[in-house]
């Protein structure tokens, strides 16, 4: 039987998830007998899907908004002072569910206040008064921002936004805010929006894609370096190419504008303040690249040779504290690529009312590790670990750690051209550097 671990700072909702999974699993001396559906207790489905959405219904007493990535509303109550929660933490709350979108995200007023009370006025400081000192403390403070940052933008830009359209100014500042937090944070303005949203999932990693992972080795060191190095020196280029070749001419117009005006502004402040600009702007933007190929690789891993094409199959789903706590349910990234303007609160509910899909694709589904450490396991060959993370759903629960390992490998293989041809008509010819430094680095593989 599989050993699920469970975090005592897993939010709610991945509890009962992580719970009602576990509760699915067939012991070890039944696994013979036991058809894969008699595991599941649909009653008791009914009853956390029924729990997910009355924490996330406004109308409800049991709505929890999250106000703080680190604790949970129900935390806040029994561990402040009354005082303190009834005339600070309640008169908040009341306030800031009248700005935001929805009702359950008060934790985007909460971290838009902190970015512009710590990150905007730290980085002004800097090209007042440079110390190396400070320098060094806000790159660290920035380094845990960028996470949590680049989700809540995740939000923004498949929802157009994270704050009220009742008021005007609201919507102002929640239309423009990104012009001033996005550079701070290693993002180039617009980029996200147009790579993530106009050509990510438009391709879903399929071989169009450029963040694809399809024409890679996926626990090749080298092959890993290549794919963020291809994104870190060419994205500027190549997305705009994207569009063209596709006739959006309009979009390509506008993503290389955005690109070579951030590298222009950016090397303007350099040469007005070199030290400030590399510690505010350059450092984060050399982080925020590697996190964002990072994060991808470990998202697009593990891909079905057979249905490559297949959100269920081409893409997983973590139960973790650093992917749902601090980044608004990352994990839950088949259900993201399965509805991409599906809020993020929804997507333990949507995971739970889809759960016999996810059974009958196969899907796969880890815990207790998130997409930095799937990339590390993965480049450091450790599939007993990653096996060992596994969530086994259905069939799978017939499975020995020796078969998943089996399983994981064949779903992090290169896909050659001529298989990529076959399963995909409409893919372009590889670049020819691609394809002299692929077979090269196969050759040292072998």
């Amino acid at each position: 039987m599989a050993h699920i671990v469970f975090s005592p700072d897993l939010t709610l909702a991945d509890a009962v998830v992580l719970r009602n999974l576990r509760d699915d699993i067939v012991p070890d001396d039944l696994m013979v007998t036991v058809p894969r559906d008699d595991g599941i207790d649909s009653e008791q489905d009914a009853r956390d899907i029924a729990n997910l959405q009355s924490q996330n219904d406004p109308k409800s007493h049991h709505f929890e908004p999250t106000v703080l990535s680190t604790y949970d509303l129900q935390y806040l109550r029994c561990r402040l002072p009354p005082i303190v929660y009834k005339n600070v933490v309640g008169p908040y709350i009341s306030w800031a569910r009248r700005i935001v979108r929805h009702e359950t995200d008060v934790i985007m007023v909460t971290h838009l206040i902190l970015y512009f009370t710590t990150t905007v006025p730290s980085a002004i400081w800097l090209f007042y008064r440079f110390t190396y000192l400070h320098g060094i403390l806000h790159f660290l403070m920035q380094c845990w921002y960028t996470g949590t940052y680049t989700l809540m933008r995740h939000q923004h830009i498949h929802q157009n936004g994270v704050l009220t359209k009742g008021s005007f100014l609201v919507r102002l500042f929640d239309m423009y805010f990104p012009y001033i937090t996005d550079p701070l944070m290693g993002h180039t303005w617009n980029s996200y929006y147009y790579h993530h949203v106009k050509h990510h999932h438009v391709e879903g990693n399929g071989p169009n894609d450029l963040s694809s992972t399809l024409r890679y080795q996926r626990d090749n060191v080298l092959h890993f370096l290549l794919y963020v190095g291809r994104f870190f020196f060419f994205v500027w280029i190549d997305l705009p190419m994207y569009f063209f070749s596709k006739g959006q001419n309009a979009n390509g117009a506008k993503v290389l504008f955005w690109e070579l005006f951030n590298y222009f502004s950016l090397f303007t402040l350099y040469q007005l303040h070199g030290k400030a600009t590399t510690f505010v702007f350059l450092l984060p933007l050399i982080l925020m690249r590697l996190g964002l190929m990072v994060g991808n690789w470990g998202q697009h891993a593990f891909v079905d040779p057979n249905l490559p094409d297949s959100d269920f199959r081409s893409s997983i789903t973590l139960i973790d504290v650093p992917s749902n706590r601090f980044c608004f349910n990352d994990g839950y990234h088949t259900s993201h690529h399965l509805n991409p303007r599906r809020h993020w609160r929804e997507h333990p509910v949507a995971f739970l009312q889809q759960k016999r899909d996810y059974i009958d694709q196969m899907a796969l589904v880890f815990h207790n590790i998130d997409y930095l450490m799937i990339t590390v396991k993965l480049l450091q060959k450790d599939y007993d670990h990653l096996a060992r993370c596994w969530v086994p759903m259905g069939e799978d629960q017939m499975v020995s750690v020796e078969g998943r390992v089996e399983m994981l490998k064949s779903m992090t293989q290169r896909f050659e051209e001529g298989k990529i041809r076959q399963l995909f008509p409409n893919a372009w010819v590889v670049p020819m550097w691609m394809r002299i430094v692929g077979r090269g680095l196969q050759k040292k593989k072998v």
